[in-house]
């Protein structure tokens, strides 16, 4: 009788293990999607390093800042007015000064929608696009361009195929209040200031700088300074020794604000 009692006690308990273990195993298992692994900029920074692997960076474009339209002008332009200086014989100073004077830096009419940097007016002989503007008189026949590079020529070949401009050419390359006396003198302008106006620009803006190059006098290149990290007005002059207004006014500053890349004039050009 005992011998039954305890197989029937072990038959219950076994069974009840079994309904445990099933219980157990008709559980779903509940799987959740694997985080994705975010690794800090500067891990990946290291394990490149460490893995002699490149790191991707992200540079963002940054506009060239300018002080003024003006200085923007320059900047865009200056090149070609030294092709056209290298190929004609026009000082490069005398270009972009009169450009700057007739454009109004760019931003004039005959400018944004001509590409007519110079005021020239059609004559008889041009064949090309026309533009009408008040001027002397009203609605005056002006070039019209297709592109500004094209103005530029234009101006050289003006000043270089008419007789009356030849004795602009008997003067030297970087003449510039020379060659601004005689456009004046040959009746390019009618403005009897036009000569100090553009001598004014070619100064204030050190537009002989690029005539200085074209003619390899400042091969040297020791009175430029590239802004690096850390320039500031102050440390600049006492590297070079010059005085922070003075290096204000070599550069057309208007404030204390320097960028890298930055080209300034550290040193004044001899004066004749």
């Amino acid at each position: 009788m005992i011998k039954h009692r305890q197989t029937v006690k072990g038959s219950i308990i076994f069974l009840m293990s079994l309904i445990v273990l099933s219980c157990g195993t008709s559980k779903k298992i509940v799987t959740k999607k694997p985080k994705t692994n975010t690794v800090s900029v500067e891990n990946k920074k290291k394990n490149a390093k460490e893995n002699n692997e490149p790191t991707e960076v992200t540079i963002k474009d940054t506009p060239e800042v300018y002080a003024n339209s003006t200085e923007e002008y320059i900047a865009i332009y200056s090149d070609i007015a030294q092709d056209e200086m290298r190929n004609y014989g026009v000082p490069a100073s005398i270009t972009l000064a009169q450009g700057i004077l007739e454009s109004g830096s760019g931003k004039g009419r005959l400018s944004t929608e001509a590409n007519n940097h110079f005021g020239i007016k059609c004559h008889s002989a041009w064949k090309g696009g026309r533009i009408y503007h008040d001027d002397d008189k009203a609605q005056e026949c002006f070039r019209k361009y297709k592109n500004s590079k094209y103005s530029f020529r234009d101006h050289s070949l003006f000043l270089k195929e008419r007789k009356r401009y030849s004795k602009l050419f008997l003067l030297q390359k970087d003449d510039y209040k020379g060659w601004a006396k005689e456009l004046r003198a040959a009746g390019y302008a009618t403005d009897r200031k036009y000569p100090q106006k553009l001598v004014s620009l070619i100064e204030r803006y050190q537009l002989y700088r690029f005539d200085s190059e074209v003619l390899g006098k400042n091969s040297n290149g020791n009175d430029k300074h590239t802004v690096g990290a850390g320039d500031t007005l102050y440390s600049l002059s006492k590297q070079y020794k010059i005085s922070i207004e003075e290096l204000k006014s070599l550069n057309s500053l208007e404030n204390d604000t320097l960028f890298v890349g930055q080209v300034l004039f550290v040193k004044p050009l001899p004066k004749d």
